[in-house]
């Protein structure tokens, strides 16, 4: 009896290499409450595991030099904050996951990416499970079963949980972002206008997220990505964009008394804050004074809940209310600034903010190059807006959050999506571009 090996059909043996990265944003789609490792951390973790097996069997480069110094700038800094931890475990334990988000995840979307198509895919799996966190989101809201917020359990979280009440935001953001940056760009019509209605649909979870930071962030990059797809796409995107605030702050009703509130909150920070603004102030003013006790090295990984009492106002709260979304109602200890910046400032002193922001300005640095080289009529100018997009919201989300939760990882890849289109070689004439052109996947060559 004889077997007939039936080889894989061209389009999906084409896709085998990017699936393990959309296995990672797949994974986040299930109910993970919780701020400890998930299966998408595992994941990440066997997929860093899988490019080193394969780069040693291939026996070839797996950076190019400047990739590599680019990324693992942040080490450094990193390695000398480990060494100032409380305890060893704790310095390993903090090491792992800055290594993991900044450098070791994104250095693993680099290897695995060979072009345009592949970062298509992986930016479409963002917009996907935006829209399904986004679903469940809108669907707590509705039936008053999301995370407690001013009395009522109206917070749209998807299936992170209270426990990480920003890890939907920052989904729905991220599949945001991509959906307008895909829209924006030179694709098939057809695409493009699903990628729009994407990216209105999603605006409606952002918004039930109550998340400030978030929506700031997400309105100054699509601000940006419009700027930069020209005049006219603009004009038309922002009709379009008041059409469908007008329906469903109208016809909807989604402009309740409380989203109002929180939105003539961002104006409110300095006259009249709420506890959580007070908060935030006194946390971010902890972290300067470590900072200043410790200017070079900062007081090590970790330690910040360690010398915050030390350093905090009387003003800081015992901590936030956690409860609904499946949660009983308690008190969660506010353990970190509430600002990636002042968070590395506090625990990695000068030295650690240089190498980290440093990666990210030559990252930003390198995406916009390549950016204003496609701007008028290169390839790939979809995968500009969502790459630049991408950094530009982490850099300013990065003000108001930090790192931490299953929603995390996220970071990593949203960086690694960066990371490729700013330092990675691309085909010279990519067959996706070209609607329904079957071809070979060619060998990358220089962009």
């Amino acid at each position: 009896m004889s077997h007939v090996l039936v080889p894989l059909p061209r389009r999906a043996a084409a896709l085998v290499p990017v699936l393990p990265l959309v296995a990672v944003p797949a994974l986040l789609a299930l109910p993970l409450p919780g701020d400890g490792a998930g299966p998408a951390d595992v994941v990440s973790a066997l997929v860093v595991g899988y490019c080193v097996v394969r780069l040693l069997r291939e026996r070839r480069r797996p950076l190019t030099p400047v990739a590599a110094v680019v990324l693992g700038l942040p080490v450094a800094g990193l390695a000398l904050a480990a060494m100032g931890a409380a305890t060893p475990a704790t310095g390993l334990g903090g090491l792992g996951r800055y290594l993991q988000v900044f450098v070791l995840v994104p250095a693993a979307v680099l290897v695995l990416l060979r072009g345009r198509a592949d970062f298509r895919v992986l930016a479409w799996s963002f917009v996907g499970l935006g829209l399904w966190q986004g679903a469940v989101g809108v669907h707590q809201y509705v039936t008053g079963t999301g995370a407690s917020y001013r009395g009522e359990t109206v917070r749209a979280v998807g299936t992170f949980g209270a426990q990480d009440v920003m890890g939907m935001a920052t989904a729905v953001s991220l599949g945001l972002v991509c959906a307008a940056g895909i829209a924006l760009g030179r694709g098939p019509v057809r695409q493009r206008a699903v990628a729009a209605g994407c990216a209105l649909v999603l605006a409606l979870p952002l918004a039930l997220s109550f998340s400030r930071g978030a929506w700031i962030a997400t309105a100054l990059t699509c601000t940006v990505q419009l700027a930069l797809a020209g005049l006219r796409r603009a004009l038309k995107a922002v009709a379009v964009v008041a059409a469908a605030a007008v329906v469903l702050m109208g016809g909807f009703g989604v402009g309740t008394a409380m989203l109002e509130q929180r939105i003539g909150s961002i104006a409110a920070v300095t006259d009249a804050p709420d506890q959580s603004v007070v908060d935030r102030y006194a946390l971010w003013a902890a972290a300067v004074g470590m900072w200043h006790e410790r200017p070079l090295t900062g007081v090590g990984l970790k330690n910040f809940p360690e010398h915050r009492d030390a350093h905090a106002a009387l003003a800081l709260s015992s901590g936030s209310d956690i409860g609904g979304a499946g949660e009983t109602y308690h008190r969660q200890p506010l353990l970190s600034p509430h600002s990636m910046y002042l968070l590395v400032l506090s625990e990695q002193g000068l030295v650690g903010l240089l190498s980290l922001a440093g990666s990210w300005l030559a990252l930003l640095v390198c995406a916009v190059r390549a950016l204003a080289r496609v701007r008028r009529h290169g390839p790939g100018f979809d995968c500009a807006l969502v790459a630049c997009g991408l950094l530009l919201w982490q850099l300013t989300d990065f003000v108001y959050g930090d790192i931490g939760g299953p929603s995390t990882v996220l970071t990593g890849l949203a960086l690694g999506l960066v990371a490729w289109w700013a330092l990675a070689r691309d085909e010279p004439a990519d067959t996706a571009d070209r609607a329904g052109a079957p071809g070979r996947v060619e060998e990358a060559v220089t962009r």
